[in-house]
């Protein structure tokens, strides 16, 4: 008998069970909910009957694998199962029919589907199984089968899927003349989209026009609609004024419009020394604009990327803003003009005052003073990417980060002339206690000790109001002939750019030429571009030394390897990160460092020398899940893990390992040595992925091989 006064403790399980499962649904963190899990049955149940998401992982030939306690699952994924890129149910070494059918017995009530479908076949035999599907999405990175019917696995896909709300081609290697046909086959399946997202990045030359309008006039209530075009007003069939005014008459319901020309899906960066202007106008005038935008009246995200020039753009946004009351995402490239900044009151762009994620990107003249006019009218910005403006500053980005100090948490600043490494961070100091996710590009070639400490002088002493309402000759005192003459005149800014003493002393110089700064609390994703050959050891340096919120870093090094001498120093300078103790999420990506994977000529590196260079220090880091991307010799389309990048990657104390590349099957077994190492794959997930590996290279076989050890390993957790 309990003693008295005894009263057992109230602990989460007497919660009812209807408040619990509401609880377990709001948990999405995959491991949170498997730890959950653990803890008893009634916690399993409530675990498994909750989850509405599900990406299976896993060998296809292994049947028995197939978990079937999700049932509740809707939204399944089947498009990373090992090994990966495979004809899913060719490669299951057991009848497809029983594979098809064990899949439909575990997941009974999918809705949304993501499948890597290297044939139509494999559409053929598996969507049948869900009558019900409103979502899919298709992956293929290897190309489209010469055999293939054109457009085969669309008039699959369409003819078994009745419900079909929202396609996703985005990661799916087709033709653009396999679709349109399709869609006019089916009409009811065509008018019932509402989501119809066809940015694929394996497309040399986008949707041509009258493609556009075979697809908008089938599709007429779509309320999302990506695609990639061509702008380009020397080919036949250019999106020009006849395709968005097509867009704009037969979707009148889109919330969501993105136009991207496929020059800019490929990634490439811009030369910072170009003037910014393109060498070609586009085939897109204001008034155009002007019709689509009066039109669109229910926009909420808008991105027009199309590489040609769009001058005068400026009176065409106005309208924009007066007609799309919901707009609140905006992305323009090459659009020119966009402020003119000419007198106080505000104009174009800067008149979009409801905005809170903008894009502006290579936008030859933009100025100072139109940076700071976009910060004072676009008040409410989240969200703010600026990417190859050549004219402007880190004077000016600073005003605009102080005006925007209230909202602004993530901040892109890419391929601008005048903005390097340590000129961005000092530019978005006043929002460093903010500021949530960032990128800079690793340009070391910063500004002189002697020029920093006179612009800091300049920068405290401007009045920032008559940055805000510019007239006359003011822009001039900011940076002019007349600043020495008008120095004693400057007044105390109520906005100043150091805020206060206290602010100001947050920037000091190391002797350097870099300025330091105080901590970075909130930071938890850093982006960086640098270049083949330079070092990330300047980092810190230039402003980052304290993160102590960073989670996750990406970065990107972009270069020809070829012809480059040997790096004088052994290390890229990855150790350097290992002051970022919270740091556990790495995407290191030299997909874009080409130079020779098999035989250098002599006096030149080869990639497995260059793979050295970038991964040593690797090791040195608490990471616990690394995508990397090897570097590439593009001349025989190849992607290869070297024995250098092997050996450094078995250092690291890694949980998820995911190599986007190939690799020898030897080369893996170095990875058996990673203590906690769960989840390796290998993904060939550029186009186009090599249809025939070469015979040392990982096969279905070796990498069922490679698997099997890694799972007869014990692992602690």
């Amino acid at each position: 008998m309990a003693p008295t006064g005894w009263e057992p403790a109230t602990g989460l399980s007497d919660l009812p069970d209807v408040i619990l499962s509401n609880i377990f649904a709001l948990v999405t963190d995959t491991r949170a909910r498997n730890s959950l899990s653990l803890v008893c049955r009634k916690y399993l149940a409530l675990e498994r009957s909750t989850r509405s998401s599900l990406i299976l992982r896993g060998n296809v030939r292994d049947l028995l694998g197939i978990p079937v306690s999700f049932r509740r699952v809707t939204n399944l994924d089947l498009s990373l199962l090992s090994p990966w890129g495979t004809d899913l149910l060719s490669a299951a070494a057991v009848d497809p029919y029983l594979l098809a059918h064990r899949l439909c017995l575990a997941f009974p009530e999918v809705t949304s589907l993501t499948v890597y479908a290297r044939s139509f076949l494999v559409l053929q035999i598996l969507l049948p199984l869900w009558p019900h599907l409103s979502h899919v999405k298709l992956v293929r990175w290897h190309q489209r089968p010469p055999q293939s019917p054109l457009g085969a696995d669309f008039d699959t896909l369409f003819r078994s899927c009745s419900s079909l709300r929202s396609l996703d081609l985005s990661s799916f290697y087709y033709y653009t003349e396999d679709l349109p046909p399709v869609l006019q086959a089916c009409p009811q399946i065509s008018a019932g989209l509402t989501r119809l997202d066809l940015l694929t990045v394996s497309f040399s030359e986008g949707f041509k026009s009258h493609e556009i309008s075979v697809i908008t006039s089938s599709c007429t209530n779509l309320k999302e609609f990506l695609v990639a075009c061509t702008f380009d007003p020397r080919y036949i069939g250019f999106v020009g004024d006849q395709a968005l005014l097509d867009i704009a008459t037969n979707c009148p319901s889109l919330t969501l419009l993105h136009l991207v020309d496929t020059n800019s899906l490929s990634n490439a960066r811009v030369d910072p020394e170009e003037d910014g202007f393109a060498s070609e106008d586009a085939g897109i005038t204001r008034e155009a604009l002007v019709e689509v935008f009066s039109r669109l009246t229910l926009l909420e995200e808008l991105v027009l990327d199309v590489c040609r020039n769009v001058r005068e753009s400026g009176s065409a946004l106005e309208v924009l803003n007066s007609k799309c009351k919901n707009l609140r995402t905006l992305k323009l490239g090459h659009f020119q003009g966009v402020v003119m900044a000419i007198e106080s009151q505000l104009d174009g762009l800067a008149k979009c005052q409801g905005l809170t994620s903008l894009s502006i990107k290579n936008s030859a003249d933009l100025t100072d003073m139109g940076l700071i006019e976009i910060g004072k009218g676009c008040s409410n910005l989240v969200k703010f990417e600026v990417q190859g403006c050549k004219n402007i500053t880190w004077m000016a980005m600073r005003t605009l980060t102080t005006l925007l100090r209230r909202t602004l948490v993530d901040v892109s600043i890419s391929c601008c002339k005048n903005l390097g490494a340590a000129a961005s961070l000092r530019s978005v100091d006043p929002v460093r206690d903010q500021i949530q996710r960032l990128h800079i590009d690793c340009v070391w070639d910063g500004l002189e000790l002697d020029d920093c400490e006179k612009q800091e002088e300049v920068a405290r002493n401007f009045d920032l109001n008559q940055a805000v309402e510019p007239s006359g000759g003011k822009l001039l005192n900011f940076y002019g002939s007349e600043l020495e003459e008008d120095s004693g005149r400057h007044k105390k800014c109520r906005y100043s750019l150091d805020l206060d003493a206290n602010n100001s002393s947050h920037s000091q110089s190391n002797g350097n030429g870099f300025f330091s700064t105080k901590s970075w609390e909130k930071l938890r994703y850093l982006s960086l571009w640098i270049g083949v050959g330079e070092l990330l050891n300047p980092l810190q340096r230039a402003g980052l030394e304290d993160c102590p919120s960073l989670e996750e870093i990406r970065i990107r090094v972009e270069g020809d390897c070829r012809g480059r001498q040997k790096p004088a120093v052994r290390a890229f300078g990855l150790s350097t990160l290992a002051q970022y103790r919270a740091l556990s999420k790495m995407q290191l990506d030299c997909g874009d460092a080409i130079g020779y994977a098999l035989t250098a000529p002599s006096g030149q590196m080869d990639l497995s020398l260059w793979e050295r260079f970038f991964l040593n220090g690797i090791g040195d880091l608490s990471l616990s899940e690394l995508d990397y991307w090897p570097p590439q010799d593009r001349d025989v389309n190849q992607r290869s893990l070297s024995l250098p990048a092997a050996g450094l990657l078995a250092e690291c104390r890694l949980r998820k390992l995911f190599i986007h590349g190939t690799a020898h099957e030897h080369f893996m077994n170095f990875l058996l040595r990673i203590p906690n190492l769960r989840d390796v794959q290998l993904r060939e997930d550029y186009y186009p992925a090599p249809e025939n590996d070469m015979s040392t290279e990982m096969r279905v076989d070796s990498c069922s091989r490679f698997e099997d050890a890694l799972n007869r390993r014990h692992i602690l957790d």
